[in-house]
């Protein structure tokens, strides 16, 4: 592909050394990457990357090598560069999580080989390093496109991680051009191995930010999320019900906050045992999952207990409800080998105004939800649209206390609760007596 290239004017930049000092560049960046795979083993896309930076650099140090170790056909330096690009762009796939092509690998490298045999593309010849250029070109937006398509990346490299590999595709173009336009002038040998070097460090950074983005949605998903049934946590949920809010108090949209309890969870997990009990929580959240829209929110608040917020009026939000109850009381009937039969009550409260209290609402649906165990229980009470009363708030929270004793997560405790105990009115203590804990 640069075959002559001693035949051409000198340059102003001197090529050798500038290809030298890209072959060093691309050699260190490749070890870099294959040393932080060695701490990141989970990473394997880290060993992608740096085998291709290395063969990338083997690539460049056969071609610019003033005389070789060895003789070798000059069309095998180009196609172990194409190598190196496919394997970049598998190593994209394999990041984030999507199927390897190895045969796109070698893809490149066989058509060049192949097309090299050709007159057409004689050692040389204008038409071999447009075909070559076009081949790298191709690759690169290959890679841009496969980032482009990862949703989950950060604001700051999420552009870049997209924009510089097409950068990198157009810039790669340019010796291809001035090859063109000023075929007499060695620049371009020059601009190849300037754009390489730059490109070689842009990406190098690019990867590392990834490897890093990828890292910090790991750890804030485990901060988010209930270890046992995979949805979010109390503190994650909040967190989401109150943006939600937010944005229906923008349109006076209603909300409506659903909270689901297992009936008589604590017969199950005495009869058949803790695993099995287990295992009927994680069934509850994926019936739950599958049951509901996709801008649902539903967390685990603790013990049996989940609890979900839906952008809806209480109509619908009793359709989704209800459909999440059968769904749960059909997959439920057996859970492994044992004939479970568990069932759900569920507690429905809507705002319809602009909601700024969540822990109103909340106890409001909790209310109902006491309301659904004591007729009966594996049916949805919606909770009227009058005020929630103090009274009704201290209770709720009692009764988020003893959740909290039995499940694994933290209760739902408003603010002040560490003087509840003392605040609460006789009233509200002789009612929190006449109701005992829901099972």
């Amino acid at each position: 592909m640069f075959a002559a290239a001693a035949e051409l004017p000198p340059s102003p930049l001197d090529v050798p050394t500038l290809s030298f000092v890209a072959v060093c560049i691309s050699a260190v960046l490749g070890l870099m990457l294959i040393f932080a795979w060695f701490q990141e083993r989970n990473s394997r896309a880290l060993a992608w990357w740096g085998a291709a930076y290395l063969i990338g650099a083997s690539s460049m140090a056969l071609w610019s090598a003033p005389s070789p170790l060895f003789a070798l056909p000059p069309e095998v330096p180009a196609a172990l560069i194409f190598v190196a690009c496919g394997m970049i762009w598998n190593g994209v796939r394999l990041f984030h999580g999507r199927p390897v092509m190895p045969i796109m690998n070698f893809f490149g490298a066989i058509v060049w080989l192949s097309l090299c045999q050709f007159p057409l593309l004689a050692e040389g010849s204008r038409a071999r390093i447009i075909f070559g250029a076009l081949v790298v070109a191709t690759y690169t937006f290959l890679i841009a496109l496969e980032l482009g398509r990862e949703r989950r990346k950060a604001l700051h490299s999420g552009a870049a991680t997209v924009l510089v590999p097409i950068l990198h595709a157009t810039i790669f173009l340019v010796p291809l051009a001035m090859k063109t336009w000023f075929p007499a002038s060695a620049d371009w040998l020059a601009v190849f191995a300037l754009e390489t070097m730059l490109y070689a460090v842009g990406t190098a950074i690019i990867v590392l930010l990834m490897v890093k983005d990828y890292h910090l949605h790991i750890y804030r998903n485990a901060a988010a999320t209930d270890e046992l049934t995979g949805l979010l946590n109390r503190r994650a949920f909040l967190e989401s019900a109150l943006r939600l809010c937010a944005h229906q108090a923008k349109g006076s949209q209603p909300l409506t906050i659903l909270l689901f309890d297992l009936d008589r969870f604590k017969a199950i997990n005495d009869r058949y045992g803790h695993p099995v009990g287990d295992e009927v929580l994680r069934l509850f959240a994926k019936v739950a999952r599958a049951s509901m829209r996709a801008n649902d929110i539903i967390a685990r608040f603790g013990g049996e207990e989940f609890a979900a917020i839906v952008p809806s009026g209480p109509g619908d939000a009793t359709k989704i409800a209800n459909r999440v109850r059968l769904s749960f009381e059909a997959a439920a009937v057996t859970v492994g080998t044992h004939p479970i039969g568990a069932t759900v009550s569920v507690g429905a409260a809507t705002g319809s105004s602009p909601v700024t209290d969540i822990d109103a609402l909340i106890a409001r649906a909790d209310a109902a939800l006491y309301q659904a165990k004591r007729e009966g229980r594996n049916r949805v009470c919606v909770a009227e649209e009058s005020p929630v009363t103090a009274g009704a708030r201290l209770i709720a929270a009692a009764r988020a206390g003893h959740v909290a004793e039995r499940g694994s997560l933290p209760a739902r405790k408003p603010r002040g609760h560490a003087a509840a105990a003392i605040l609460v009115p006789p009233a509200a203590e002789a009612a929190t007596a006449r109701l005992p804990y829901r099972h």
